[in-house]
């Protein structure tokens, strides 16, 4: 039987490039995508951060973890949205326990 609904957990790491007005803009439309889709627990912003090492020239960046349960097909779909999107250093997303 196929599963209705799944646990995921996104870590995403966004530039600071453009500043932090920017970075505040993209983590709500990052979450009014995950409400849309399903269903947000938690967004837990670890704020700015020093890089293990450079990405694009730069060394700070927002860190923030998004937890949802959602369908299995919206993660991938989300993942591609993340990848797309300017301001976006890195991100990962995973299933919970």
């Amino acid at each position: 039987m196929a599963k209705l609904s799944e646990k995921y957990e996104a870590m995403v790491v966004f530039s600071l490039k453009n500043g932090e007005d920017a970075v505040k803009a993209l983590v709500s439309k990052f979450s009014d995508l995950i409400k849309e889709h399903g269903e947000l627990v938690n967004v837990d912003e670890w704020g700015v951060r020093k890089l293990a090492y450079e990405i694009n020239y730069e060394s700070e960046a927002y860190y923030v973890v998004y937890s949802f349960d959602s369908k299995p097909d919206f993660p991938m779909e989300f993942e591609r949205i993340i990848n797309i999107t300017d301001g976006v250093l890195r991100s990962m997303v995973t299933v919970r326990k």
